[in-house]
């Protein structure tokens, strides 16, 4: 098995997350209010494949594996799934695998790409476990925040059925909406306090010689990043934001994360090889 790079795991990884999406279609015929394990297994593989590619590449490496595209996407769907796992211990919870199931399938997919993945290169050298603490509890929360989002997207699902389709909604697949509601936010601020402790960290790495680091395009769009999250609950607690809105502002804001993550990556100087 020596001949198995890290990317053949990561790729046995999305190759299990693409099955368990196609499970995933199924489960709308039966309903997601069952304690479905199949799905859990299936996701629990994937976790197991796409964490030896990440050790792989951390042993080449000899740090975390966080220095290009590639490796901050397979972290980011690591994060994700792991997350995941640890809430579907909770049966009432397990009906999420369903849903993040396309989500870690379209991560992996775009990581896959060859331009993602150059070969490695000169490389600010970040000694001691400050890098490691900060890579793992920054993707982590990008993680929670994903799982999150499709929490939020499962609760405007339900809201819109309870608002226009009252009979539809007495009989939906998905599960209660008060359930959906309390878990969004409970991943919300899970991901925040991850998100927090991840920049904390970082102030304890040390720079390569003339990078200004609060000129670095990561370092701002990731406090922008943290001030998004943060007015996001304290619009919760402040204004009562709840139900839609929250929703809405939770699905807005993973998509900001989404859409921006890419391209601040490729602009930082700290980030790059």
């Amino acid at each position: 098995m020596s001949w198995l790079t890290d990317r053949h795991w990561f790729a046995g990884a999305v190759l299990v997350y693409a099955a368990s999406t196609l499970y995933a279609v199924f489960l709308w015929r039966k309903g997601f209010r069952r304690h479905e394990w199949t799905s859990y297994l299936l996701l629990l593989l994937g976790f197991l494949l796409n964490t030896a590619a990440m050790l792989k590449r951390g042993f080449l490496l000899h740090q975390c594996p966080v220095h290009n595209l590639y490796e901050a996407t397979a972290f980011v769907s690591w994060g994700m799934v792991g997350a995941y796992l640890v809430l579907g211990l909770w049966p009432r919870l397990r009906f999420l695998g369903a849903f993040a199931s396309p989500v870690l399938l379209g991560v992996g997919v775009f990581a896959l790409m060859p331009s993602l993945d150059p070969p490695p290169g000169s490389q600010p050298d970040f000694a001691g476990g400050w890098p490691s603490l900060h890579a793992a509890a920054i993707m982590l929360a990008y993680g929670a925040f994903g799982l999150a989002s499709v929490a939020a997207l499962m609760y405007l699902t339900q809201e819109h059925d309870l608002k226009f389709h009252q009979l539809r909604a007495i009989f939906a697949l998905l599960p209660p909406i008060q359930r959906l509601e309390r878990i969004s936010g409970g991943l919300v601020l899970a991901g925040f306090a991850l998100l927090t402790l991840g920049l904390a960290a970082s102030g304890h790495i040390p720079r390569p010689e003339g990078v200004v680091y609060w000129k670095d395009a990561k370092v701002l769009w990731s406090l922008l990043v943290w001030l998004l999250y943060l007015a996001l609950l304290a619009s919760r607690w402040r204004f009562a934001w709840l139900g839609r809105r929250f929703a809405c502002g939770t699905v807005g804001a993973f998509a900001f994360v989404l859409l921006t993550f890419w391209g601040t990556n490729l602009l930082s100087t700290l980030h790059n090889r």
